[in-house]
């Protein structure tokens, strides 16, 4: 029996649900979970078979405690917010239930990025025999295991890493998050830091922009590096890179808004007091965007997301680029989502699939890279998300 609590019911949440439920044999029984009821009977009525649906506070330890041991399943996938990332780990341990997410944890009241909150479990996993697997979504997730494959396969030596995530998706409004917008715009506004020369260097947020051509037609579009959290266990695990950077496309309608949102103070995260109330300004401004979840049916064209990779193999330099390309419409058509989520949500089921099944099961607290690469690639082959792989690609990044 392998039965899978999934927290979380948004964009990302339907497609592990959606993923799961197309594999009985390994997911025997599956719970989804979330603060609104509602919105887990939503995805429940789309899938192919049954699933159990529970209303659960993330935010409370004791509340997740009690659900774990009603429902005693194997693993959590956690595909809530970010902030609640350390409360369900909390639960996992006192319940005796493996652990994972597609997010590191990052405070309320601040928005850093950082795993170190999360490393901090590794001993309370390992003595308590569980596994906590961080990160298995795109990016991070198939972006650190894609690094790990090409390192295994390719090189001797990494040197550099350039990690590119372009959406060329239109889904037709002036402005809308393809994920939660909260979480997407304290990311995207945060300062940018790369990994260079043994350590992370600080730049403003968006300051630095280049032009990139995707393979296959997808286009050309304009990529900005980024923070991304990816990069800070890609550098600890991975000792000979000597430049990590994270890129990620954007149009100039988002940054237009994005910048008079900030100027007006929108994007805030410290509470303002409004008619007597404390609200926080960012978290006002996703009530007015659209749900990402309802972006599905409206978004058209495709994302291209991929791993640029320099090193040396038998004493010669080389470049390696592997990357995915995903159709919105044909995810829209497979599981009622756009791709964004949909490229999140299908390495979590695999995540979740080679711990169920003993692959990747080992105490204590991972990072997907540190993990066997192989079978991992294998399954985005078969479960939506084929990749390429090109030696040499000819171009080169800043």
């Amino acid at each position: 029996m392998s039965k899978v609590m999934i927290i979380g019911a948004g964009g990302v949440g339907g497609v592990v649900a959606h993923k799961c439920a197309q594999l009985p044999d390994t997911f025997t029984e599956i719970v989804l979970a979330s603060r609104t009821v509602a919105k887990c009977e939503a995805i429940a009525a789309q899938l192919s078979r049954p699933v159990k649906t529970v209303q659960v506070d993330a935010d409370h330890v004791a509340e997740l405690v009690a659900l774990l041991r009603a429902e005693q399943p194997l693993l959590v996938i956690n595909v809530a917010l970010p902030y609640q990332d350390l409360t369900i780990m909390d639960a996992c341990l006192e319940a005796g239930v493996h652990y994972m997410d597609t997010a590191n944890y990052e405070p309320l009241d601040t928005a850093k990025f950082e795993y170190h909150w999360q490393w901090a479990y590794r001993e309370k996993f390992e003595q308590a025999g569980l596994m906590a697997l961080l990160g298995c979504g795109f990016d991070p997730g198939a972006t650190n295991i894609f690094t790990a494959y090409l390192a295994k396969h390719y090189f001797d030596e990494i040197h550099t890493l350039d990690i590119i995530d372009v959406n060329g998706g239109d889904h037709g409004y002036p402005f809308a998050t393809n994920f939660n917008p909260e979480i997407n715009i304290r990311e995207v506004t945060a300062d940018c830091r790369h990994y260079e020369n043994g350590e992370f260097v600080t730049t403003p947020a968006m300051s630095l922009k280049q032009s990139f051509t995707c393979p296959e037609d997808v286009g050309t579009y304009n990529i900005y590096r980024m923070y991304h959290e990816e990069l800070e266990s890609l550098a600890v695990n991975f000792p000979t890179l000597k430049r990590a950077q994270f890129w990620m496309s954007f149009g100039d309608s988002y940054l237009k808004h994005l910048e008079v949102l900030g100027n007006v103070g929108m994007t805030g995260i410290a509470p303002v007091e409004f008619n007597g109330q404390q609200i926080v300004p960012i978290q006002f401004l996703r009530t007015l965007l659209p749900d990402p979840a309802s972006l599905g049916p409206r978004t058209v064209g495709k994302t291209c997301i991929g791993c640029v990779v320099t090193g040396s193999k038998d004493g010669q330099q080389k470049t390696v680029y592997l990357y995915n390309i995903k159709d919105h419409q044909a995810c829209y058509a497979e599981v009622q989502s756009q791709a964004i989520s949909y490229t999140t949500g299908v390495p979590a089921m695999i995540g979740a699939k080679m711990l169920l099944e003993g692959q990747w099961l080992k105490p204590g607290v991972w990072n997907v890279e540190q993990l066997d690469p192989d079978p991992f690639m294998a399954d985005l082959n078969v479960h939506g998300l084929p990749w390429q792989v090109v030696e040499e690609p000819g171009f080169e990044l800043v």
